[in-house]
């Protein structure tokens, strides 16, 4: 189960790249987190990285409504998807496991960077960039904080 949940946040890293590092940061810092997951140390219940997380995730959700974003398929956009997957995949793994929720993560993280370009776009023409984006953050948000709080 705990891998299946690095492969779901790792998705969610392919719709917003900070939010599951937040969200794992959240439920470090609030004991959610099994004692033998395979977080980063940088993770691991520490109040600084909490709120850095949250307020990276928080601009990032900003940032995304601007004409000016990013595409989020361009490499460094891909890079920094894979990155969060990867560590958030990690993160949800057990310590033993680790290193394969770390590749699922990342590799969900890619796939779901195409799709939900590819669905975005397809609402962008519907809704606008706004309204669509705003769609995406609540999936993204509610998806990576559900995740979270199942992991005891």
């Amino acid at each position: 189960m705990a891998l299946l949940h690095s492969i779901l946040m790792g998705a969610v890293a392919g719709m917003r790249a900070l939010t599951p590092l937040a969200a794992v940061s959240q439920a470090a810092c609030s004991g959610r987190l099994p004692a033998d997951n395979g977080a980063p140390r940088l993770l691991r219940n520490h109040q600084l990285v909490r709120v850095a997380m949250l307020t990276l995730a928080g601009g990032e959700l900003l940032g995304d409504k601007m004409k000016a974003a990013p595409n989020r398929i361009a490499s460094a956009g891909l890079l920094a998807r894979a990155a969060s997957g990867s560590m958030a995949g990690a993160a949800l793994a057990p310590r033993q496991s680790r290193h394969i929720g770390a590749l699922l993560g990342a590799g969900s993280a890619i796939a779901a960077a195409y799709l939900s370009f590819h669905l975005r776009r397809r609402a962008l023409e519907h809704f606008g960039q706004a309204s669509a984006g705003v769609v995406e953050d609540a999936i993204a948000v509610g998806s990576a904080a559900l995740i979270a709080s199942r992991q005891r």
